[in-house]
């Protein structure tokens, strides 16, 4: 667990349905649309998830509970079932199954932009909090 820490605690950027943070003080309905989002399309948004991990396994090995390499399958039942970890070198994503973004920690230069490239074609966002 200390290199999972040890990542927890370096620069990250989130993987989100939205283009940037909603400030705290924005006059918009972010948690009804947030409880929308999670009520009803929570599916979709967590294929685009799956989706981009399994994109990014076509470039880099990825690890999952030290396993590289699992089959896309697993992969995907995964990321709809659990909290995980994907370590991708000295990278990590954290994904959670009831969440509608992903954290990327201790990206370098070259993966976050594949990260970006790739999950714009998802119709997702990278931004830095």
């Amino acid at each position: 667990m200390s290199r999972i820490d040890d990542l927890l605690n370096t620069p990250y950027w989130i993987i989100d349905i939205l283009p940037m943070q909603v400030p705290k003080d924005c006059p918009g309905q972010y948690f009804k649309i947030e409880k929308l989002f999670l009520t009803e399309q929570l599916a979709d948004i967590k294929q685009k998830h799956v989706n981009v991990i399994l994109k990014l396994n076509c470039y880099m090995d990825i690890s999952i509970d030290e396993e590289v390499n699992p089959s896309p399958e697993q992969i995907r039942n995964i990321i709809n079932q659990r909290y995980i970890f994907i370590m991708m070198g000295d990278s990590m994503i954290l994904s959670e199954p009831d969440d509608t973004h992903m954290t990327v920690f201790n990206p370098d230069e070259k993966l976050l932009d594949l990260i970006k490239i790739i999950s714009r074609g998802e119709g997702l966002y990278v931004w830095k909090p």
